[in-house]
């Protein structure tokens, strides 16, 4: 049980870490480069606030897959089909967010050659906001769709069935997958705007599932259930093997 509690507290600071490195890249270091067209002919006094946000987006992907290593072979115990699937969701959210980091950081790189020289103003601007749309993308098909499949469908549902959390809390998840796919494709399909107050309110049940998902972790651990029963059963470590024993 000391063990399951350790894996549980893990998992718990990860998805706390993920709240921590994305917010204030997506709301605060990148807004200079995405809000400004003109951007990648300018002085660049953003540059090192946008080399900081790629820098801890890189975090946020290590704490995304981290969190699906770390709770793997826990929920595998409830379905590992979906255990695996979660995974999967994880590692296909983190690509999205890789792309939109190198297309950030490509505006910093073009607008320092631009700075040295001297190129064509129109021509810069045309590349940077192409740039910018492909972040703009990346973002909507990472965190802003997958993330609805992953941690709200599939994370949602192994959470309810196994018991591991409140039901009322995986319930929360369940619900909020759904939602966060509607707003997802209605921003794909040209219905809303991406930064309509609509899509905001989409995001919201995702934002208070996986935030709970990981203060109750970190502060409870996993409910018992059947599956923290057979673990402590078994006496086998529910994560970190290692290969050479």
């Amino acid at each position: 049980m000391d063990t399951t509690r350790r894996t549980a507290r893990l998992a718990g600071v990860l998805f706390i870490i993920t709240f921590v490195t994305s917010i204030p890249a997506a709301l605060l270091l990148y807004t200079p480069v995405l809000e400004d067209a003109s951007y990648i002919v300018g002085a660049g006094a953003a540059d090192t606030g946008v080399a900081l946000g790629a820098f801890l987006e890189v975090l946020l992907i290590i704490a995304n897959v981290g969190t699906a290593v770390v709770l793997f072979p826990v929920l595998k115990r409830q379905s590992e089909p979906l255990a695996l699937g979660y995974v999967s969701a994880r590692l296909v959210e983190c690509t999205f967010i890789a792309i939109g980091i190198v297309s950030l950081l490509s505006v910093l790189t073009l607008r320092q050659d631009f700075a040295g020289a001297g190129g064509d103003p129109g021509t810069f601007e045309t590349v940077g906001q192409s740039l910018v749309a492909i972040h703009d993308w990346t973002f909507l098909l990472g965190p802003g769709w997958v993330v609805g499949v992953g941690n709200g469908l599939i994370l949602g549902w192994l959470m309810y069935r196994s018991g591991l959390v409140p039901r009322g809390m995986a319930l929360l998840g369940l619900v909020a997958g759904p939602i966060l796919l509607a707003g997802g494709t209605a921003v794909l399909l040209g219905i809303i705007e991406p930064d309509s107050a609509l899509k905001n309110l989409a995001a919201g049940p995702e934002f208070v599932w996986e935030l709970s998902l990981g203060i109750y972790l970190m502060v409870k651990g996993f409910k018992p259930s059947p599956i923290t029963t057979g673990i402590a059963a078994a006496g086998a470590p529910p994560a970190y093997h290692d290969v050479d024993a």
